[in-house]
């Protein structure tokens, strides 16, 4: 065991371990693990072949402990010296009787207990016993009081990540996040003046379209113009032309013409009368 503890802290010191796996590396008896492991919280010991847990030490901050399939039968007050422990897999032991799990009524945090095939399970109204004499826990072998089963390793991870999100302490999500707020703000600001900008170029454009129609609209006036004074000119260049024709009568109007030709007629007239009344005279 104590070099399978050499090699798994790779070159760094006892108080900067976090987390332990010391699987499958066989031993009867705890040997090269110290209380100088201040930081650890997770140390897993299965399948090691332990009887006892004599010299196991005291890891102040240890919350999760795994000694399931072992031979382990007592000798559980060893644990007492880790209060901040959550976490307890005693699974595939030799534990037989209540009187061996009392020690654990000294470990006030202790949430989780696991106790598969170890002969105490056996024991008549077993649960019940058990959360009696662990007011604390709240998971028994996977289930509560009421049977609803245990959450999942990964639904414990996300609660713990909720919890720190809920502490005082920075962390590198709560930066990240800190910093995707303001690049969105950033983006939310570039994206306004851009829609800004082309709210203004669609307004002069807008413009722009008005007034290319009041230019079109004032050039069209003036051809109108230009058309009526061409009108004008060529009615002005045909009239000297019925002037020559006609001559100097062409100023004469056609009631004028009628009375000329009265006045002739009457004149006829009195001119014939005239002579008559010589003639009569003259008889």
């Amino acid at each position: 065991m104590e070099k399978r503890i050499l090699l798994e802290k790779r070159g760094r010191t006892d108080d900067q371990i976090t987390e332990l796996i010391l699987d499958n590396c066989r031993s009867t008896y705890i040997d090269g693990l110290t209380d100088n492991f201040t930081a650890l919280e997770t140390l897993s010991l299965i399948n090691v072949g332990l009887v006892s847990l004599k010299n196991f030490p005291k890891l102040i901050n240890l919350r999760k402990l795994e000694l399931s399939d072992n031979r382990i039968s007592n000798s559980l007050s060893h644990l007492v010296g880790s209060p901040k422990l959550t976490h307890l897999n005693l699974s595939g032991n030799r534990i037989k009787d209540f009187d061996e799990l009392k020690p654990l009524q000294n470990l006030e945090n202790l949430e989780v207990l696991d106790l598969f095939n170890n002969q105490v399970t056996l024991v008549e109204n077993y649960r019940d016993k058990i959360f009696q004499l662990l007011p604390s826990l709240k998971y028994l072998d996977g289930f509560d009081k009421d049977f609803a089963e245990a959450p999942s390793d990964d639904e414990e991870i996300v609660e713990e990540e909720d919890t720190c999100e809920d502490s005082d302490d920075v962390s590198l999500a709560y930066l990240y996040n800190d910093d995707l707020e303001e690049d969105q703000e950033d983006w939310k600001s570039v994206e306004g003046d851009y829609n800004q900008g082309d709210d203004d170029s669609d307004s002069d454009d807008e413009e722009g379209i008005e007034n290319c129609e009041v230019e079109e609209a004032s050039s069209d006036g003036p051809r109108e113009d230009d058309e009526e004074t061409e009108d004008n000119d060529d009615d002005s260049e045909e009239a000297p032309t019925d002037a020559t024709e006609t001559g100097p009568g062409a100023n004469r109007a056609p009631g004028d013409a009628g009375d000329s030709r009265k006045k002739a007629v009457v004149s006829d007239v009195r001119g014939k009368k005239r002579k008559l009344d010589g003639t009569d005279s003259d008889g």
